[in-house]
This record gives C-alpha cells, structure tokens and sequence, in this order.
C-alpha cells in the first residue's frame, strides 16, 4: 500500500540513523523525545451500552485528548466474538507532562457538553466493569507512533514478558538494533513499540502491527521467520532467555 510505503521510508530513515555513530551517540542521552503511549482496555458489563461507551470515545474524549495535546487516538474492537467483550483504545502523547495534563478535562466545555449521556449513566446500569491502563515510553527505535492505516482490517498486539528486568532490557536491545528494520524489510508494519512502564505483566514490552487481513499477517511473519537476519540473531547468547511469555490479542478498528 502506498501509506505503509510512505511509513516504511520514514522509519528505515529512523533505523538507517540508529544504527549509525550519531545513532550510537543518541542512545547514550535521555530519550527525550519518544512518546509516551497509552492502552486503555475496557471490559464490558454483560448487557452494557457499548454503542454508548464508543460514543463517548469517538466523539468527547477522542477530540478532547487532541486538544490537550495528544498526537493519535485510535480505538479498537477484539477480533471474534469474546465474552465479556472488550474495547481497546490506543493513545500517543508527545510527552509524561502531556498525558498528566490530559486526565484533567474539567476546563474543557466541550469536552463537558459531549460527555453528558456518557456522564449521566446510573449505578444500576453500569456500562463496563473496569477499565485497565498500560503507560509505555516508545522505542528508541521508533520513538513515535505512526498513523494507523485506514486500509487495515486486521491489529495484532503482542506483549513479550520477561523473567526479569534485564531480560526486558535486552530484547528491546534486540528490537532497537535488529528486529524494527528486520520487521520493516518483511512487511510486519508497526503502528509503536513501547516498554511498559506502568500496568499489568511488567517487567514487559508491547507492541501492535496492522494487517490488511489474516491471510497477509500469516504471511508476512513466515518472511521474518526466513529472514538472514533473524536465523542469525536469534540464537545469539546475549539475547538469550531474554522472552518467558507471549500474549497475543487480535483486533480490529472500530
């Protein structure tokens, strides 16, 4: 697709400098400039208002996170039918101080008028049970999201624990010096890659691809299996041991 051939220069232009001395010399500072990246996952009552709750996402809180500052909103629905259902919601901030400022809304009018209904729903007739946050600081890597792509009909997060915090460290070590071009050379598009800093499963990273469909996704991680690349890293002792877990959950936009 012509969009993820856009992303994919831009990024190989971010990977092509990381791997070079000024890259080397990046790495030795403060990132300062990676995004920090929200998930929100909200669990459903069993007969919710979903409708509703997408609502209240789309159309107050989506518009009011961008006027705070934030960079992407993107929200999302688990591929299949899972019970109870849940709705997932991707949100990229420019920096911490952005996305503090961001959970205070009282200022904002509009946002007020727009999350009426949304506020006015009783006790009695809740429409999730929960909602969880991840907090995650973006990649060296790729120290921004990009857009998702409006063509994808298919999302794929994946978050790799570690059995330690070292172990973590080490294998985004591996992303940052090896998988992110080897993952954009065989077309597993990125939408971020980011350590969990705050939120369930840590010590972890994440990470969310997008698809035109299953049939491309099966595809495309069979190239990264075969890539040159990959045989050779895989199997290199300072990355050992560096993966215990893989939790993998399909989506689709909403």
């Amino acid at each position: 697709m012509q969009r993820r051939n856009f992303i994919k220069a831009g990024a190989a232009g971010a990977v092509a400098v990381a791997g070079s001395p000024l890259g080397a010399m990046n790495r030795t500072r403060p990132a300062a400039d990676n995004e920090i990246i929200e998930w929100r996952t909200y669990e459903m009552n069993f007969g919710g208002n979903e409708k509703l709750l997408r609502d209240y996402l789309t159309n107050a809180l989506h518009p009011a996170l961008l006027r705070k500052g934030a960079t992407q909103f993107a929200l999302f629905h688990e591929y299949g039918q899972p019970n109870p259902a849940k709705l997932h919601a991707m949100i990229s901030y420019p920096d911490a101080a952005t996305y503090v400022a961001a959970q205070s809304l009282a200022d904002d009018q509009v946002y007020q008028s727009a999350a009426k209904e949304y506020d006015a729903v009783s006790a009695d007739k809740p429409i999730y049970a929960r909602f969880t946050t991840w907090l995650m600081r973006a990649f060296d890597g790729m120290p921004k999201s990009v857009g998702t792509d409006p063509n994808a009909g298919l999302f794929e997060l994946r978050i790799y624990e570690g059995y330690s915090e070292d172990a973590v460290r080490r294998k985004i070590r591996m992303f940052n010096d090896h998988e992110v071009q080897i993952f954009k050379d065989t077309d597993l598009d990125a939408v971020f890659y980011g350590d969990l800093i705050a939120g369930p499963h840590r010590p972890a990273l994440a990470y969310l691809l997008q698809f035109d469909d299953m049939e491309e996704r099966d595809a495309n991680w069979s190239k990264f299996s075969a890539h040159p690349e990959w045989v050779r890293i895989k199997g290199l002792p300072e990355f050992a041991n560096s993966v215990s877990n893989i939790r993998r959950t399909f989506l689709v936009p909403v």
